[in-house]
């Protein structure tokens, strides 16, 4: 096993345990809504972001942080206490990887299919409904449906269920056109 797969098993042992911690104190639904938080303001917001990842910041530094940032935000003892833990065994790098794969073992134990929609618009709620609506009609009622807002597929939908992918966005099939006409 390389280092790389060492870091990822490790990862997910971080993200196993804070599940079964929340479990166990039976804040589970709290717990995933802080993770969801986090994870909009890692993605969202460059400071935070930056934060996380930068390696020269001293621990007692990061962990005053963590703990105000706790503070403020009124998260979980669990969770703030799982967060000062990975900035006591430097792994707060790893954030981000870590509560999406708390997130997705959540949603295997709850028996959830996870699906991905991009979207080349702004999806309002009626419409990602309707697509839910679609989706979990072909594929099982308990759906978790995530979504994506991609200028960049400038028009379209991309939607990714496990191992199915659907590609009707506009860059796809400018791609394909692209890769057919080098080949002629």
């Amino acid at each position: 096993m390389t280092s790389n797969n060492l870091t990822l098993t490790a990862n997910n042992s971080y993200s196993q345990a804070l599940y079964e911690l929340a479990e166990e104190s039976k804040e589970l639904s709290k717990v995933e809504d802080e993770v969801n938080s986090i994870l909009n303001l890692i993605g969202e917001n460059a400071d935070f972001r930056n934060l996380i990842k930068d390696p020269t910041i001293k621990k007692d530094e990061l962990m005053q942080v963590v703990i105000a940032f706790s503070k403020k935000f009124n998260l979980s003892d669990i969770f703030n206490k799982f967060l000062c833990f990975l900035v006591n065994k430097a792994r707060l790098f790893y954030l981000e990887k870590i509560l999406k794969d708390f997130l997705i073992i959540s949603s295997n134990k709850k028996g959830e299919i996870i699906a991905k929609l991009k979207a080349a618009k702004q999806l309002n709620d009626e419409e990602i409904n309707n697509i839910k609506k679609d989706l979990t009609e072909n594929f099982g009622t308990n759906l978790k449906l995530n979504f994506e807002h991609d200028p960049s597929l400038i028009g379209g939908l991309i939607i990714q269920i496990g191992s199915v992918m659907i590609d009707t966005s506009i860059k796809s099939k400018l791609q394909q056109l692209e890769t057919k006409m080098i080949e002629a």
